[in-house]
């Protein structure tokens, strides 16, 4: 991704589309943050890929207007992906987060929002990416696991480095147990981190991301 990708933000125009695709707990935080003129950002869209996402309610709740894009209604997924760009293009973001969103986004996605998408994942990347981080963290013996925000890229959890946070690994530990501690942690960092990002900007030097 080119180094000129990032671009900082002015903290009063720092306009937030978030993406889900479930309850919305890292939504509700965000929304939550938002409320504080002294956070930096607002939360002007909420999307998601299936009407039953329960975080859509959230966002109703707030006054937060909101729009579904399903894969099944496109003939071809290039197709949503174009259809996804322009329903959040509509509500001229400065910055997306995918905040459960189980959509990869594509090329068309990417070029309308690469480096503005921000993701994060439930491991310590570029160590167990994909869909069961705990797990594979659990299987392998690791003493530390943790989350991990990045910068989406074409490729899958290998995006530039926003932010780590780590979560020491029990010797009782279950995948169910580690998750929800992960969880807990990785909600803290999004609002902490996306905050950050709104009142300070950014800028990004080969694979490091540098706030402020």
């Amino acid at each position: 991704m080119p180094t000129a990708a990032l671009r900082s933000l002015p903290v009063k125009s720092t306009r937030i589309v978030v993406l889900i695709s479930g309850g919305g707990s890292n939504l509700a935080a965000l929304l939550a943050a938002a409320e504080d003129p002294a956070y930096g950002a607002q939360i002007v869209a909420v999307g998601a890929d299936r009407p039953s996402a329960a975080g859509l309610q959230l966002a109703a709740d707030a006054g937060v207007p909101t729009f579904i894009c399903r894969l099944g209604d496109y003939p071809e997924r290039t197709d949503w992906d174009v259809a996804l760009a322009a329903e959040v293009a509509a509500h001229e973001p400065d910055l997306v987060i995918s905040a459960g969103f189980l959509k990869l986004a594509g090329p068309a996605f990417l070029a309308a929002f690469g480096g503005r998408y921000l993701n994060t994942h439930n491991s310590l990347l570029p160590a167990f990416p994909g869909i069961h981080g705990p797990r594979d963290a659990l299987e392998y013996g690791v003493k530390v696991a943790g989350a991990t925000l990045f910068v989406v890229d074409e490729g899958v959890d290998t995006g530039v480095i926003v932010a780590q946070v780590t979560v020491p690994v029990r010797d009782d530990d279950t995948e169910e147990t580690l998750t929800e501690r992960i969880k807990v942690a990785e909600r803290a960092q999004l609002v902490e981190c996306t905050g950050r990002l709104a009142r300070e900007g950014w800028r990004v030097q080969g694979r490091r991301v540098l706030i402020g």
